[in-house]
């Protein structure tokens, strides 16, 4: 875990020194900080686990939810509802380069009634630009890496390494108007010797639209693959390869700040699960 974060801070460093250069004179004196709170709700259908574009905090807890109760569940996992909050503190370095890190609690009904909202996961992440466009035909090229663990730490725990390369290719000067392309990329371990997650990846391609009023409409479409769980020899969620749609409606200030933004996602596996994010940013420095 150590070794994993260092090496997403050894690629942030990199990143914002080969642009310090060009951004020296327009770098604002105190970078962007603020909570980036998102509350989630999910509908996860039976046999399966929370996948999706970069839900990593209320994957990770349900996957560890699934391993410690999948041997005293006889006929697989059942269907789910789950709401979780995110508050990683965010940490614009430059307007190329962001750090983040915090806690995620969640609750959860399995058919029972609701469980007590706990945290449930702790998470570090980055996202760079690799390259930006800036006018010209290459598109800018955005990774973000993120380090996911369930909380707490004990047997049937899972650790997430969730990675997204977007290719952005704007229409206009002003990148208000754009297409959009990437992949997903998620690996899991689990702290047990007879509990295996496979990879999950997506491909995807969209676009998005920012109006004069500053509210941007985001929309992406994609081919989401799971290669499926298993415990102690049994199937917890069977692989499959289903389309997942998400848009993402966001308020932006006229520095491209967002304000607030919800989005709504739909991702078969291979029956439809339902989310619904609401973001809304707690600033203390907004430049």
């Amino acid at each position: 875990m150590r070794a994993a974060a260092a090496g997403l801070l050894c690629l942030a460093v990199p990143a914002g020194g080969a642009f310090a250069a060009d951004d020296e004179e327009e770098k604002p004196a105190v970078p962007n900080i603020y909570l980036d709170l998102r509350t989630i709700y999910a509908t996860i259908p039976a046999g399966t686990l929370a996948l999706g574009f970069g839900n990593t905090s209320l994957s990770a807890a349900f996957q560890a939810l699934a391993a410690q109760r999948g041997t005293s569940l006889p006929n697989g996992l059942p269907a789910a509802k789950s709401i979780a909050i995110d508050l990683p503190l965010t940490v614009d370095v430059s307007d190329r380069v962001s750090l983040y890190g915090g806690v995620s609690g969640t609750t959860t009904d399995i058919g029972g009634g609701w469980s007590s909202f706990d945290i449930t996961s702790w998470n570090i992440g980055v996202q760079a630009d690799l390259y930006q466009q800036n006018g010209g035909k290459i598109p800018t090229i955005t990774l973000q890496s993120t380090l996911t663990q369930s909380v707490p730490n004990e047997q049937g725990m899972t650790n997430s390494f969730n990675n997204i390369v977007e290719f952005d290719y704007a229409v206009d000067e002003d990148e208000t108007r754009g297409w959009l392309a990437g992949l997903q990329y998620t690996t899991v371990t689990i702290a047990s010797p007879f509990a295996t997650i496979r990879p999950n990846t997506i491909l995807y391609a969209g676009g998005y639209y920012q109006w004069p009023s500053n509210w941007k409409f985001t929309g992406r479409l994609g081919m989401q693959s799971f290669g499926g769980a298993q415990l102690a020899g049994r199937t917890l969620a069977e692989s499959f390869t289903q389309p997942v749609l998400r848009l993402d409606l966001d308020r932006m200030d006229d520095n491209d700040n967002r304000l607030f933004g919800i989005t709504a996602q739909i991702a078969w596996m291979p029956k439809p699960s339902y989310q619904v994010t609401l973001r809304t940013p707690l600033y203390a420095v907004r430049n």
